[in-house]
């Protein structure tokens, strides 16, 4: 009998594993993914970055003019 109940605690553990890693796996998608907030925010702040150096390069190509 406790053979038994060892056995269905074992199974019982590896299905709530899968469940975690099924989660894990979906909140990465949603973040990571080609459309996710973790992406649209790098871009922009690449994009902000980026536009503040060519700003800053501008002005000093003019300034020695």
């Amino acid at each position: 009998m406790f053979n038994n109940l060892k056995r269905k605690k074992k199974g019982q553990t590896t299905i709530e594993y899968i469940i975690v890693i099924t989660g894990v796996i979906a909140v990465i998608i949603i973040f990571f993914g080609p459309a996710g907030p973790f992406r649209t925010a790098y871009n922009n702040t690449m994009t902000y970055g980026t536009n503040g150096m060519d700003t800053m390069a501008n002005r000093l190509s003019n300034s020695h003019n």
